[in-house]
């Protein structure tokens, strides 16, 4: 498949969000952490799924009818995402304000908060997931994928944050983003040895009806490009596509674990360092995520992909 640099974006940017928003809601029960601290992280919470909805309506065809996105919400997970993202946004800011105002409401925006950033994750893993056809993405990876990687990168984000604002906060933030980068490298790992394992269950025979195991594509049948060729093939070389997979290793996971483990925590510039590395490495992850998916359809413009 074609990634499409607004749903990297999407994604990614949200995760982000939803995993720090995790990391506040356990740092103020675990560890208490000051209301002003809380406060100006759930801005930054808000900002970055804001910023992830306003990423997405670059992959609209006509944005102005975005609105009609919910109406599926019945049968289509993308409709259900439509509905969580805003709800989840909502009760972030609400938990920020109900925080820096020391509102007793403060804990039921906490747990609905929680509650529709786990509906989030589970939405934004399934579009993908409830795709049959696509082996590597009906996996049962896809969502502790999505799941773990948005918070590792938001307990990252808030080590960041702590680092500058709560210093107390920023160890035990320090530990719980390497404990969940290790995880989430473990599950992509296994997630990648079981797509290089895969077996198409279409071939260019099944796809033709033809039993000859010599039948082979010689022709697209046309010279012109068209959707087809354009949308459901990354295009990118061989050498380029396990290129991906290497950095996404090196930027997403190994690097922020080792600052992480290693760094002071006090050293704020080391965790944005951390951070920046690590957001990096995930862009390049959900570029291979996208990239790694072979639509059936190109077993007939197999001489383009």
């Amino acid at each position: 498949m074609r990634p499409a640099a607004s749903v990297i974006l999407l994604t990614t940017l949200i995760g982000a969000a939803q995993g720090l928003f995790v990391a506040l809601v356990a740092g103020d029960a675990l560890a208490g952490a000051a209301p002003g601290f809380i406060a100006r992280a759930s801005i930054a919470v808000v900002a970055l799924a804001a910023a992830g909805l306003a990423a997405s309506f670059f992959h609209l065809g006509r944005p102005g009818r975005a609105w009609r996105a919910a109406a599926m919400w019945r049968t289509s997970w993308l409709s259900r995402e439509v509905i969580a993202l805003p709800l989840f946004i909502a009760c972030a800011a609400a938990y920020g304000l109900a925080r820096a105002q020391a509102s007793p409401a403060a804990l039921a925006f906490a747990l609905l908060g929680l509650a529709a950033c786990a509906a989030l994750f589970v939405c934004t893993a399934m579009i993908y997931a409830c795709l049959r056809f696509l082996q590597e993405w009906a996996s049962p990876f896809t969502l502790p994928n999505f799941a773990l990687m948005g918070c590792a990168s938001g307990f990252t984000l808030a080590c960041a944050l702590a680092s500058t604002l709560s210093p107390a906060l920023a160890r035990p933030y320090a530990w719980a983003a390497a404990a969940l980068t290790l995880a989430a490298w473990i599950v992509r790992a296994a997630s990648l040895a079981r797509n290089a394992r895969l077996v198409p269950i279409s071939t260019t025979q099944s796809a033709i009806g033809a039993r000859s195991p010599a039948a082979r594509q010689v022709s697209r049948g046309f010279t012109g490009g068209s959707f087809n060729t354009h949308e459901f093939f990354h295009g990118a070389g061989e050498r380029r596509f396990h290129a991906a997979r290497r950095t996404l290793n090196v930027l997403a996971f190994g690097i922020p674990l080792v600052v992480l483990v290693l760094a002071p925590a006090r050293a704020w510039p080391l965790m944005w360092v951390a951070f920046a590395f690590q957001y990096a490495g995930l862009l390049v992850e959900r570029w291979y995520f996208f990239a790694e998916a072979r639509h059936p359809q190109n077993l007939y413009y197999q001489s383009v992909a």
